[in-house]
């Protein structure tokens, strides 16, 4: 193709629907509707004679031509912005969308945020909370920080931290406590996840008493009803350790469970910027330190 036939507008489209995962954050990075995305991205194919997205019910996943044609594209675009930035000295900033499971977001990433962000001010860091539950794709997500096993169909998961369970309460509650045995006196607030009690109770060599406590989609709120003498829960004391150091928690017994950890994920077909690999580097930093 010759160069004075290349469609930059048609390729500017494609490569921020590739970032977003969607034609209307696109629309509104480039400052037009989503229709003109949507055509932009149909001309292309059709001048290219591929697509390049499945269009999905709840955002655009690459096909493999598109995954081919991103990284050049996102390369070329990168390099000419960074010749621009030398006549303006001045970077070209770059979105960073983060979903990431309230827990770690409260217990972990928005503590640090601060110090990320005046270390790399080209970076435009937006946060969505989610209760571990996300569409990496539908939602138009760089990267997802998510707790589990590690084991999403079609993600690249790098390990970040260990988060094991133990039993906390308040102090007005712990002063109940005798032994684990009392806490078959007391409400046992739930996650979504049913297993949690039972094999913490085998762990402590104990049968397991009636689950009747409240079910929560959220340790953070969770952590409340149990500030609030709600009951006892299993929380990951890594994520809780300004309430717990404070007294505001309290863990009485040593028995933890393993039930997984905290990853950085992101789509296999999508290849990552420069600002998802300071981030990257940046949290995988701050957690050797």
């Amino acid at each position: 193709m010759d160069r004075a036939q290349l469609p930059l507008n048609a390729l500017r489209a494609f490569e921020a629907s590739a970032r977003h995962g969607s034609f209307t954050r696109a629309g509104l990075e480039l400052c037009v509707g989503q229709a003109a995305v949507s055509h932009h991205v149909n001309r292309l194919e059709a001048l290219l004679g591929v697509r390049l997205f499945h269009r999905l019910p709840r955002g655009l996943a690459l096909t493999d031509e598109g995954a081919a044609l991103l990284p050049v594209l996102g390369d070329s675009l990168d390099r000419i912005a960074g010749v621009l930035g030398r006549y303006t000295g001045a970077r070209s900033r770059e979105t960073l969308t983060v979903g990431v499971v309230g827990t770690f977001a409260v217990g972990w990433l928005l503590p640090r945020l601060a110090a990320f962000t005046a270390a790399q001010p080209f970076v435009d860091v937006r946060l969505r909370t989610n209760n571990n539950r996300v569409d990496l794709a539908g939602e138009g997500l760089d990267y997802a920080i998510r707790f589990g096993d590690g084991a999403w169909h079609g993600t690249e998961a790098v390990p970040l931290l260990a988060a094991p369970l133990t039993v906390v309460v308040a102090p007005t509650l712990a002063e109940q406590l005798s032994g684990p045995r009392a806490l078959a006196m007391v409400p046992l607030l739930r996650s979504y996840r049913a297993d949690e009690w039972p094999r913490w109770f085998a762990a402590a060599e104990l049968a397991c008493p009636p689950l009747t406590g409240a079910v929560f989609d959220s340790s953070v709120t969770m952590a409340a009803a149990v500030t609030g003498g709600a009951g006892a829960a299993l929380l990951p004391p890594a994520m809780f350790a300004g309430a717990l150091d404070s007294g505001t928690l309290l863990a009485p017994f040593t028995t933890t469970i393993d039930t997984g950890r905290y990853w950085l994920t992101r789509l296999k077909t999508r290849p990552p910027t420069e600002a998802m690999r300071v981030f990257r580097t940046w949290i995988e930093a701050e957690l050797r330190s």
